[in-house]
């Protein structure tokens, strides 16, 4: 089974190495712990149980009147 934890560390120098973006040295630490809570944010989101029968909200479709 694949291990599944997360690592914000890495997923933010990789990210930055990806998208070509500078990442102050002092800033690292904060973004680094925003990514992790942003992931922890996620999680709850994503692990959040619905019942089958709960469905979708409309779309919303500014200017439109319901």
């Amino acid at each position: 089974m694949p291990d599944n934890t997360f690592d914000a560390e890495r997923h933010v120098d990789r990210m930055a190495a990806a998208l070509g973006l500078a990442i102050d040295p002092d800033h690292r630490p904060g973004v680094v712990a925003n990514m992790a809570r942003t992931a922890e944010i996620a999680r709850l989101v994503t692990e959040f149980p619905l019942p089958d029968m709960v469905e979708l909200a409309p779309a919303f479709r500014p200017g439109e009147q319901s």
